[in-house]
């Protein structure tokens, strides 16, 4: 089975000030337990027009906000029991959405280097370093809280299987579908 990572970058104002600092071309990172991205799964904003307002979100990069943003997309084959975790953690926070909430402070103390843990506050890269973590995917030297999106990648478990804006990796997965359905 596979799942990927999407790091993603857009024009907002937190995506630019993220990116002022760790000088990085992509500053969020994602996880989609499908390849055409219908199963997506961050902390981040839950409304596109507001970032003030995050949490657990199940993101929809069909969205107008996320069409245009610049995106690099990884795979990693893992086990169906590594999965099965996977979706386990991931049904947890989904069902219990409203105790979790972004992790701004979590984010000012990473900057800091500031040892500041958090019950029920992640942010993305603690999100998805948690979730690797818990799935028995990865192991982490350090914090989840101490992950940065860059620190997942440098794992080396992990496959480009694309980069470029996020549209036309959507529409190439539509055609891939369409041309499937076509030869059977």
């Amino acid at each position: 089975m596979e799942v990927f990572l999407i790091y993603s970058a857009n024009q907002s104002f937190l995506s630019k000030a993220i990116k002022c600092y760790t000088k990085e071309t992509y500053n969020h990172v994602s996880i989609a337990l499908d390849k055409d991205l219908a199963q997506t799964y961050s902390f981040g904003r839950k409304k596109v027009t507001n970032p003030l307002i995050g949490g657990f979100v199940q993101e929809d990069f069909w969205d107008p906000f996320f069409l245009t943003s610049q995106c690099a997309i990884y795979s990693l084959e893992v086990t169906n029991e590594q999965y099965q975790a996977m979706t386990a953690v991931i049904n947890y926070f989904d069902s219990n959405k409203q105790l979790f909430q972004y992790n701004f402070l979590g984010l000012l103390a990473l900057s800091l280097k500031l040892n500041i843990e958090r019950e029920h506050a992640f942010f993305c890269s603690e999100f998805i370093a948690t979730l690797l973590a818990e799935s028995n995917i990865a192991d982490f030297s350090k914090k989840h809280h101490f992950v940065t999106p860059k620190d997942i990648l440098e794992l080396q478990i992990f496959e480009k299987v694309y980069e470029g804006q996020v549209i036309n990796y959507l529409v190439s997965k539509e055609d891939d579908a369409l041309i499937n359905i076509m030869t059977t």
